[in-house]
């Protein structure tokens, strides 16, 4: 009974090594100039991996998602390597295929090694389809160029064909159970409404626009404003401010009389300026005479040249406006703990022409050892934080190294900051970013709201658009949607 229970199994592996024989031999015997030039150098990049090594050092150099794809396809590599080199080579031995036949050009010293499974193919497509899970671009191109791997072990008489798809599935099982012990991290965003645009008549000489313009922002920029404004607008009033000069007092004055608002100064100027804008409901041109000129860059008001021609053609975006405890407007970004020296501290490097992600990692190291880490609560939420950031709409990927905006009117605050009091933080935290991994980093969170609030026994400062900011108890963070009338909006949307 067991004899016949058996034959029907025996009869189906002897058809399909028959089956793996003819098409070896189809494969290996092929006439193809092709396949004489390319695969045996194919075979040899391949091996121990080198090919894949050098790919993933590509990679590295990459963005975070090619990084995250780097590191996650190095991994599963070893891991497959050692499933199947000391493993199911050992477990299942199969004897490699014969010469006869082989194109001399293509031959190769023939392994010693067990034939089945290839673990060519299976490092090949275990890192492959682990840059694809972080990386989708990169993966289509790896898998064409892990299939043409798996080819030419055929090819160069070192593997039957089923030795090759029996890799390419081991490679892909470890893959799919990486991606589950280790989750991808997800860049997706939030889709955010279409923006809110209005068009106004303009006088194409300025009139009925006040500026009001601080001639000492930017190192003097500002006064080359003013000149640059008397030549292309002389309809308009500009307001020049003094170091007397009460600019609340002055910006609302502008604020009843003019038809439209503009203001050319450094961060705080403008934020005051544009609280008073709000509230008389006035469009605001921004001119960038400050030293960074962070929220002028992100409106598309890059050069004075660029608002005028937007004032001329009347286009005006909604974007949004975060306040403070409901009394303090914030353009850009509000910190506590130790992130503005940070900041200061990656600048300071990035100076000396080294790559960011070095000078990110030195700052880092730098500015943690000599910081006191805040005793807050964020949403009710008791934790010690090092680095505190919150931004006006959704800054770049995720990282507590923000990037630019890509829009002003998302609705959100973007909030980041770094977890203090968990074992070997700093070591973690380094190789989270290095590896692109920041968000599932139990170092690093993220918070993406409307509304902020943190709260402490102690003050803290919260510092602000560049101020020093004053200490504080609780700091209400509230985005007012779309509130702000701005010209030169380019990049909003």
């Amino acid at each position: 009974m067991a004899e016949s229970t058996s034959y029907p199994f025996r009869t189906l592996r002897e058809g399909l090594n028959d089956l793996d024989i003819r098409l070896f031999d189809a494969v290996a015997e092929s006439p193809s100039p092709l396949l004489d030039a390319t695969m045996r150098p194919l075979s040899a990049a391949a091996d121990h991996s080198k090919l894949w090594m050098v790919i993933a050092a590509g990679l590295g150099f990459g963005g975070q998602s090619s990084r995250r794809a780097a590191v996650r396809g190095l991994g599963l590599l070893a891991v497959t390597s050692l499933v199947v080199n000391q493993g199911l080579k050992r477990l299942l031995p199969r004897r490699r295929p014969l010469f006869d036949g082989v194109p001399i050009a293509r031959l190769r010293r023939q392994p010693t090694s067990s034939s089945f499974p290839s673990g060519h193919s299976a490092a090949a497509a275990a890192f492959a389809i682990g840059v694809g899970l972080e990386n989708r671009g990169a993966g289509y191109v790896l898998a064409g160029l892990a299939g043409a791997v798996g080819l030419s072990r055929i090819a160069t008489g070192a593997h039957y064909p089923g030795d090759v798809l029996a890799g390419f599935a081991i490679g892909a099982g470890v893959a799919v159970a990486g991606a589950r012990l280790v989750p991808i991290v997800d860049d997706s965003r939030t889709m955010i409404p279409e923006p809110t645009v209005e068009t106004i008549d303009v006088d194409p000489d300025g009139a009925g626009l006040i500026v009001v313009l601080n001639p000492a922002s930017g190192d003097g920029t500002g006064t080359r404003v003013a000149e640059e404004l008397r030549d292309a607008l002389p309809a308009a009033e500009i307001v020049e401010l003094t170091d007397d000069s009460d600019i609340d007092v002055i910006a609302a004055d502008a604020a009843a009389r003019a038809r439209f608002l503009g203001v050319a100064g450094g961060d705080g100027t403008v934020a005051t300026v544009a609280a008073h804008a709000i509230e008389a409901d006035k469009p605001l041109a921004v001119f960038p005479a400050g030293t960074f000129n962070h929220f002028a860059k992100d409106i598309g008001a890059q050069t004075v040249a660029a608002v005028v021609e937007s004032i001329r053609s009347g286009r005006i975006a909604h974007v949004d406006a975060v306040w403070l405890n409901d009394e303090k407007l914030l353009l850009n970004t509000a910190s506590i703990g130790a992130y503005p020296e940070f900041v200061r501290a990656r600048e300071r490097y990035q100076r000396h022409r080294i790559g960011r992600v070095t000078a990110t990692v030195r700052a880092f190291r730098a500015v943690r050892a000599q910081s006191e880490p805040a005793r807050v609560r964020i949403e009710g939420r008791p934790t010690t934080v090092s680095f505190f950031f919150l931004g006006h709409s959704r800054y770049g990927a995720s990282n507590f190294v923000p990037g630019r905006r890509s829009r002003l009117d998302d609705g959100v605050l973007d909030v980041r900051y770094l977890e203090d009091g968990h074992r070997y933080a700093n070591t973690r935290l380094l190789l989270s970013l290095i590896s692109g991994r920041m968000q599932n980093s139990k170092v690093y969170r993220e918070l993406q709201a409307p509304v902020v609030t943190i709260e402490a026994d102690e003050p803290f400062r919260v510092a602000h658009d560049g101020e020093a900011g004053d200490l504080r108890t609780r700091a209400r963070f509230r985005v007012a949607y779309r509130e702000l009338r701005v010209f030169g909006v380019s990049r909003v949307g």
